[in-house]
């Protein structure tokens, strides 16, 4: 039943009479953004191609010595195009298509920075745990077959371009990695990014293919602001998040696939409340589908053998620093948001909320310090004990 529901917005203007239904999206999404006039062409061409194309603007308050600092970020969200039993090359190559389709109408709404969901070029194969012939959707992350095609595209529409792909890192024997490579708007790879963190949870062990990142919390300088990836798992982790901002960010991207039954409670909240905790604008991209497998696989939280995981349920959003947010793309079908952000926002967040300012660094590193270490133990009291257990450099 919840796979044939489009989205939550047109439930929500379905059942709710429009003038309580403009005090619930208040609440639900903050204040109400604007929305942007995309051309025609552009949404003729999401027509033809089934793409559920939306805008909003995230709008600043208008400074005397700051010019508006203006930048479109393209969200992209896409099932799978050819079957999971067909040969790899087709599967890559009709995800290349598909993608080829969607930067177009992305450059016709005049998008600057664009970004793909996690491991885009192929299905979401890891949590079956087999390794052939999954592991041949892995490239070099610098000189690969999908990385060229991104520098294509990016030098093409002059539009910055985040890949999240499946690294084959071969100057290190050939280890797979969870990766996001970064092309300027000249078609210059700036960078790669990998994943943080890695999840065993139910049917997403994904250790059996690539292990933690040690690349840190890399920033990467656009022309239009500095930008991060933070992929997939990692929103579950405030930490990870809040690096990202220590280092600068200013739009922090996470593409995902994530399933329905698993995580759509915790979907709508995890990036909004980074937006606001870090004072800087999150973009949460998930893919859309049911991908079938050839073969059965079995969970790790005790359910029967299954070929699928469950439905990818996009609703891809993008949320701003003072808490507004947009309305996510479909539950169902491929789709493209376009946010137009004034990066200003950012700093007049900090100044009237002072989160950066009152953030204490001091007082978390030192917890976090003892906390890691092995002779660890919690500080709390207890009822009859007037000194309760607390490392002696806290005292």
């Amino acid at each position: 039943m919840a796979e044939k529901i489009d989205s939550l917005e047109l439930v929500l203007e379905k059942h709710i009479p429009e003038d309580d239904l403009r005090f619930v999206k208040r609440v639900l999404y903050g204040k109400e953004l604007r929305s942007l006039e995309l051309n025609e062409v552009a949404r003729a061409a999401a027509v033809e191609s089934n793409v559920d194309l939306k805008g909003f603007s995230f709008d600043a308050e208008p400074e005397d010595l700051r010019p508006p600092r203006i930048v479109r970020v393209g969200l992209v969200q896409n099932s799978i195009v050819a079957p999971t039993d067909a040969p790899i090359s087709k599967q890559r190559d009709e995800l290349h298509n598909r993608i080829r389709e969607i930067v177009a109408i992305a450059a016709e709404c005049q998008v600057n920075i664009i970004c793909f969901q996690e491991a885009w070029t192929m299905p979401f194969a890891f949590c079956t745990r087999e390794k052939h012939p999954w592991c041949e959707f892995a490239e070099n992350a610098e000189t690969g077959p999908t990385t060229l095609l991104c520098s294509e595209l990016a030098a093409k529409y002059s539009m910055a371009i985040i890949s999240p792909i499946l690294e084959r890192d071969e100057a290190h024997g050939d280890i797979l990695w969870n990766t996001a490579v970064v092309v300027s708007e000249n078609g210059v790879v700036l960078g790669k990014t990998r994943k943080n963190h890695i999840p065993r949870v139910g049917d997403f062990n994904e250790s059996t293919y690539y292990m933690e990142s040690e690349l840190g919390h890399p920033i990467f300088q656009t022309r239009w602001g500095k930008i991060a990836v933070n992929i997939c798992y990692g929103r579950h982790h405030p930490q990870n998040w809040m690096v990202y901002g220590l280092n600068g960010a200013e739009i922090v991207f996470n593409p995902s696939a994530t399933v329905g039954e698993l995580s759509e409670p915790l979907w709508p909240i995890e990036a909004r409340c980074a937006a606001i905790a870090n004072s800087y604008f999150t973009c949460a991209i998930n893919r859309v589908g049911t991908e079938k497998f050839p073969r059965e696989f079995t969970s790790g939280d005790g359910k029967p053998a299954h070929k699928d995981f469950g439905h990818f349920y996009g609703s891809s959003y993008v949320a701003g620093p003072d808490g507004s947010r947009t309305p996510g793309l479909s539950r169902v079908r491929d789709g493209l948001l376009v946010a137009e952000m004034d990066l200003n926002l950012c700093r007049q967040v900090k100044d009237k909320w002072g989160f950066r300012m009152t953030q204490r660094l001091n007082l978390y590193a030192d917890a976090f310090y003892w906390a890691a270490q092995p002779d660890f133990a919690p500080y709390i009291y207890y009822e009859h004990s007037a000194n309760p257990a607390k490392p002696s450099s806290s005292s």
